[in-house]
């Protein structure tokens, strides 16, 4: 991991969404630069992600091209992301969907709408290293 800045893709198709992430995490977190790049689809997001090597992904599932789950499944298949957390981002609240994401290897699951201040400290326990759901 880069000790100067913290990676992390999101992967949303919602520009709103994607708006309201980049504001509340651009900056730092906990002293550290954040560098926060979007992709708005689930086709584009595995090779992004091999190209940025991220510390955290948030990851929608209802995603054109490629749902999340199956968006996660090939993130925590690929050995060079292998020090990559996965934080679902999504409106799905069903119990079915919590269980698809822990059976793919998410780290954490945020159900939309979200607190600002929840999404935020939740994003420093996973880049720290504290995984919860």
């Amino acid at each position: 991991m880069d000790t100067e800045s913290y990676r992390i893709l999101l992967v949303e198709d919602e520009p709103v969404i994607q708006e309201l992430v980049s504001s509340m995490l651009g900056g730092e977190i906990r002293g550290r630069n954040v560098e926060l790049r979007v992709v708005a689809n689930g086709a584009e997001a595995v090779p992004a992600a091999k190209r940025m090597l991220p510390d955290l992904v948030l990851l929608d599932i209802v995603l054109p091209s490629l749902d999340g789950i199956a968006v996660c499944r090939l993130i925590n298949a690929d050995p060079a992301l292998g020090h990559t957390r996965v934080c679902m981002l999504t409106a799905r609240a069903s119990a079915r969907d919590h269980q698809d994401a822990e059976a793919a290897g998410a780290d954490a699951y945020v159900e939309k709408p979200f607190k600002g201040m929840d999404l935020i400290e939740l994003v420093e326990n996973l880049l720290t290293g504290e995984a919860f759901r």
